[in-house]
């Protein structure tokens, strides 16, 4: 970890003239505002800086505006992308007069989350990795006003194209469903993603993988190695940064919007957990797929907290759009070891029980990594104190089975509100060790709904004017 001195250290020999000081707001944009080198100390990194809070989504009343940013040495980055040599630290957000975490900074929350785990004693680590689908586009237009709405993305690659005149068009365009994954020419975005996984090694971020999805139009995956909760929620956003600005200074733009296309594929975000213990996986053992007891029990709690937990995994009204019965989104609450249409899989991969873990496949990446990440990890532990039965394995054909047999397994929320009034009527779990506070959570059902779902329900959709304009 490094330390305060080693971070004015590396300032200097990286040739840093500016520090960029961020952080995360409540509903998950990365925040910055910039000081000359001159201005970071020692000191700073105990002191921190001012700034007012009042201006960030879901924080501050006007009448107690101050807050502090209270940069974390271990954070420290050269941004890759500054034209002037820029040295990158995220902070924690504190009181200024208290001097205590603020309840609604996410990064607190996942901090809090680690030292929940570690004092229940179940374990010391969870390890998370989430594997964020997006969408590279190379236009994209909207409007939402009183008299007028629509939206258009475009792509080089999208189906839709295959007819355009692109003094010459060559042809080579993923059908619908059909990105998965086929080489170049077909596949135009090899050199882009590769670019994308470059730069993120050199911030230090270690990459599995990358490949396009299966959706035309560009759908792509970039896969990082798993690393301990607060990490990876540090990771997240600058995963996100990096693919949005690599794409962009090659004139396209990257989304994480869940559902931009209809009848295609839409963009979720499989997020793989495992609990560990003085250097041991606690998730492998002798039970259903060479998992352990604990595991199963995770699992359970997973299950039965899914409604509240998509509050914060699939917390925008287009996520809904992706998750819906009947097709191949994971809304089916169940679980197995190879069914992709079932909540929860158990990857039958690799037989080491150190890769031996639960992939959670109903998340989005449009979520907040810090608080998607905390929250699953309070319902898998919830599950293993209160040896939560997850019942039987779900390993039939999901889409063959009768509809009575069908009927009997529950399914994901169906909307945003839904999923936030299962977290209003489900959330002692999260309120355990304080990780989530009430004022939290009220405060995340209170402004998804002021500002997400009732400007969405008010609004007509244009499709509307299709159906109904002539009745």
């Amino acid at each position: 970890m490094a330390t305060p001195k080693q971070v004015m250290e590396m300032a200097k020999e990286k040739g840093a003239k500016m520090v960029d000081i961020r952080f995360m707001d409540f509903p998950g944009v990365w925040q910055h505002f910039s000081v000359p080198v001159g201005e970071l100390e020692e000191s700073s990194f105990e002191d921190g800086f001012g700034f007012d809070g009042s201006s960030i989504r879901g924080w501050q009343p006007i009448n107690m505006s101050d807050m502090l940013v209270v940069p974390d040495a271990a954070t420290a980055k050269m941004d890759p992308f500054f034209a002037v040599p820029t040295m990158v630290v995220i902070g924690n957000i504190a009181d200024p007069i208290t001097r205590e975490p603020y309840s609604r900074d996410p990064r607190n929350i996942a901090k809090k989350a680690e030292a929940y785990l570690k004092s229940t004693g179940v374990g010391d680590t969870a390890f998370i990795g989430p594997e964020a689908e997006f969408f590279i586009f190379d236009d994209v237009r909207f409007e939402s006003s009183r008299n007028s709405a629509f939206y258009m993305v475009d792509s080089e690659e999208g189906i839709w194209n295959s007819g355009r005149d692109e003094g010459p068009n060559q042809g080579y365009k993923p059908r619908h469903k059909e990105g998965y994954f086929p080489v170049p020419p077909m596949d135009k975005f090899q050199d882009l993603r590769t670019e994308m996984v470059m730069v993120l090694e050199e911030l230090g971020i270690s990459i599995e993988a990358q490949h396009h999805e299966v959706a035309t139009a560009g759908q792509a995956e970039i896969d990082m190695r798993f690393m301990p909760l607060l990490q990876m929620g540090d990771q997240l956003v600058w995963f996100k940064y990096v693919l949005k600005n690599v794409a962009y200074r090659h004139g396209h733009t990257v989304t994480f919007m869940p559902k931009p296309l209809f009848e295609d594929n839409g963009t979720g975000m499989h997020t793989h957990i495992s609990l560990w213990k003085d250097g041991n996986p606690l998730f492998a053992g002798d039970k259903y797929a060479g998992v352990s007891q604990e595991a199963l029990y995770g699992i359970g709690g997973i299950l039965k907290h899914c409604k509240a937990l998509c509050a914060f995994t699939n917390p925008t009204t287009n996520s809904y759009k992706r998750l819906v019965p009947g097709f191949e989104a994971p809304v089916n609450l169940a679980y197995s070891s190879r069914n992709r249409s079932a909540a929860i899989r158990i990857p039958m991969y690799s037989a080491s029980p150190k890769a031996k873990r639960i992939e959670f496949r109903t998340p989005d990446p449009s979520c907040n990594g810090y608080l998607a990440f905390s929250a699953i990890l309070m319902a898998v532990l919830d599950g293993i104190e209160n040896k939560i039965d997850p019942g039987d394995p779900l390993d039939k054909d999901i889409y063959g089975l009768p509809p009575e047999e069908l009927a009997e397994i529950p399914s994901a929320p169906g909307s945003l509100e839904e999923a936030l009034l299962a977290l209003d009527e489900d959330k002692e779990f999260l309120l355990k060790g304080d990780v989530f506070t009430a004022d939290v959570i009220e405060k995340w059902i209170e402004y998804k709904i002021e500002k997400e779902v009732n400007p969405v329900k008010l609004r007509p959709h244009p499709h509307e004017f299709f159906l109904y304009y002539d009745i």
